[in-house]
């Protein structure tokens, strides 16, 4: 297989008027097929006062109704095992993945054979991007029960590379398959990516010279889009690090890095990106942070018109430095998981960025929000590197003054811990803890 620099030059090197021409003809056929065949939709538009002919622009879009989470529990199982938001019958579904539920009850995401298929062109696509090629060995490091990632690992399939189906396996199971196979790329989450590279070292195993990663795929959290992050990570495991997005709503990673790790490039032709303020949910200018919102454009078995997805973070569409004329999204945070202190918006992504950047600390930290006469403060909980000597007190305070530089107030408390005081995830770690949500937690039985 030789296809040089791009896996589909002509689309991904295509000229912006051309991927809105085509963004738009695709648009109008699914609003269309949505407004017929999801009742969700027709009910939804027509209480709107809109319909799928008053698209005659990308910008037409802003004046139909968005959808969110709830909008997804509410219609799921309603009128059919599927629910009103999805638009073809379950006969023509051959795959459904769920979210994992976190912040309430799971959702399902259908495909049909079609659907699925494109979905994992655009996985080859992406991976071909970020460097892989036929003669890789890739494991697959993701969750394969339910997880939407887990069917990825088609995509580096059908590029040519050869695939070890790993998913989620004890630590020294793969660690063995790492020394054992030499696989060369590696996709899992940033948090493990750090655990599995440092319990390696710790139990005398190397993975800069006892493996043979030199590429390491991440996605289901901040961590890959953070500086000090990929450096860590990629320090430790001397690779190059790429950092993927993806949302069980739509389908697995639909948007990662290229080489010059500059944003990500987003499939444009799947997804209509739009950016809308966070209080008023008016679109935005393209370029400003804001919360992003999807419109699906191939997708059929469930379609998502102007879906909020929570996300804070900001899209544009001038051509990356590699060529590529698909626009790119910086993703800062989770709606949900950004919280205001003295009038600031703080980020986790923001808090992430000063402790992975701090010496003498292992790089875990856990936040926890808490309200006191009616003010938010936040605390941060890190942990000391083995054999660091600098008293608790000192990494406290320069941990706190680093903090208060980054994001302009700071903790409450800075906690010192030592090393592995902070429990490890192999999946998605859980970085805070919000005490004013205490009630939520409990009936979540958290």
């Amino acid at each position: 297989m030789s296809k040089g620099k791009y896996w589909e030059e002509a689309w991904e090197t295509a000229a912006r008027a051309d991927i809105e021409a085509k963004q738009l003809a695709d648009l109008k056929e699914i609003v269309q097929f949505a407004y017929d065949h999801a009742p969700h939709y027709k009910r939804s538009f027509d209480e709107a006062g809109v319909k799928p002919q008053d698209i005659r622009s990308l910008a037409d879009l802003g004046r139909f109704p968005t959808i969110n989470k709830k909008t997804q529990r509410d219609a799921q199982g309603v009128g059919s095992f599927l629910g009103e938001l999805a638009a073809v019958p379950e006969e023509d579904v051959v795959f459904v993945s769920t979210s994992s539920g976190s912040t309430g009850v799971p959702t399902m995401s259908p495909f049909t054979q079609k659907d699925f298929d494109e979905w994992q062109n655009v996985e080859s696509r992406l991976f071909w991007m970020a460097g892989m090629r036929p003669s890789d060995r890739y494991i697959h490091a993701l969750n394969f029960s339910l997880y939407v990632g887990g069917p990825d690992v088609i995509g580096a399939q059908n590029l040519g590379a050869l695939c070890i189906w790993g998913g989620t396996l004890p630590s020294e199971r793969l660690i063995f398959i790492l020394k054992e196979y030499k696989p060369t790329a590696i996709w899992t989450s940033p948090s493990y990516a750090w655990y599995l590279g440092d319990t390696a070292k710790k139990t005398g195993v190397d993975p800069k010279k006892d493996f043979a990663i030199k590429r390491i795929f991440v996605a289901g959290e901040m961590g890959g889009s953070i500086p000090a992050t990929r450096k860590a990570i990629e320090d430790l495991w001397g690779a190059e690090l790429f950092d993927f997005y993806g949302l069980s709503d739509i389908f697995g990673a639909c948007a990662a890095q290229c080489e010059h790790h500059d944003g990500l490039h987003i499939a444009e032709d799947h997804i209509l990106v739009e950016t809308v303020d966070l209080n008023t949910g008016e679109v935005i200018p393209n370029g400003e942070r804001g919360e992003l919102v999807y419109t699906t454009l191939r997708k059929h078995a469930r379609p998502l018109i102007r879906f909020r997805t929570g996300d804070i973070g900001r899209f544009v569409t001038e051509p990356c430095a590699c060529g590529r004329t698909q626009g790119r999204i910086w993703v800062d945070g989770r709606k949900d998981d950004m919280f205001i202190v003295s009038a600031v918006n703080v980020y986790p992504s923001d808090i992430e960025y000063v402790v992975r950047g701090l010496d003498g600390v292992t790089g875990e930290y856990l936040i926890r929000i808490t309200e006191e006469n009616f003010t938010a403060h936040y605390e941060v909980t890190i942990e000391k590197s083995q054999g660091v000597d600098e008293p608790d007190e000192s990494v406290a305070a320069r941990a706190s003054a680093a903090l208060k530089a980054r994001i302009g107030v700071k903790p409450q408390k800075v906690i010192v811990l030592p090393d592995g005081s902070i429990e490890r995830s192999t999946h998605k770690a859980r970085r805070v803890i919000d005490e004013r949500k205490k009630e939520e937690w409990q009936k979540e039985g958290i």
